[in-house]
């Protein structure tokens, strides 16, 4: 596994433009918001669900990225499992659909390259991490930041 300051250049490389990062910072955050209060509703076995699922995988590969890092997802991700539970399915799948509308407009309209997760399917538990560094600033990368 590389190094989370590589994935991060690498990852910053396909968000360069201020429009792109702004959907993203909206983007993702839905994104990943919704995903886990849809999966809560997809039980695995008794007390454990999908997204208990999602979060404990994500969480192995964040603590082998950043510990850091991992530790705040670790409650955002937490925090999103209660949110994302409460809210109504229809409003977790609609918000999720916006989500990704907001990705594909900050690449086709501002950025004018295809999302990284295209190339690198590990970009899509990366770029929760990005915008995560953005707010809890751990690893001194390309940053959100707009320039």
């Amino acid at each position: 596994m590389r190094d989370i300051t590589e994935y991060f250049a690498d990852y910053a490389s396909y968000h360069r433009t201020k429009g792109n990062k702004w959907f993203h910072r909206l983007g993702i955050p839905l994104i990943v918001l919704t995903l886990i209060g849809m999966l809560t509703r997809v039980p695995i076995v008794r007390g454990f669900d999908a997204a208990m699922l999602l979060i404990v995988v994500a969480e192995l590969v964040y603590f082998a990225l950043e510990w850091r890092l991992a530790i705040a997802m670790l409650l955002v991700s937490t925090a999103f499992w209660f949110l994302g539970g409460a809210m109504p399915l229809s409003l977790n799948v609609a918000l999720f659909v916006l989500g990704w509308i907001f990705q594909f407009v900050g690449h086709s309209v501002y950025e004018k390259r295809q999302p990284a997760f295209l190339k690198n399917v590990t970009h899509l538990l990366v770029g929760p991490l990005w915008i995560l560094n953005d707010v809890v600033p751990v690893v001194k990368s390309a940053s959100l930041t707009a320039r």
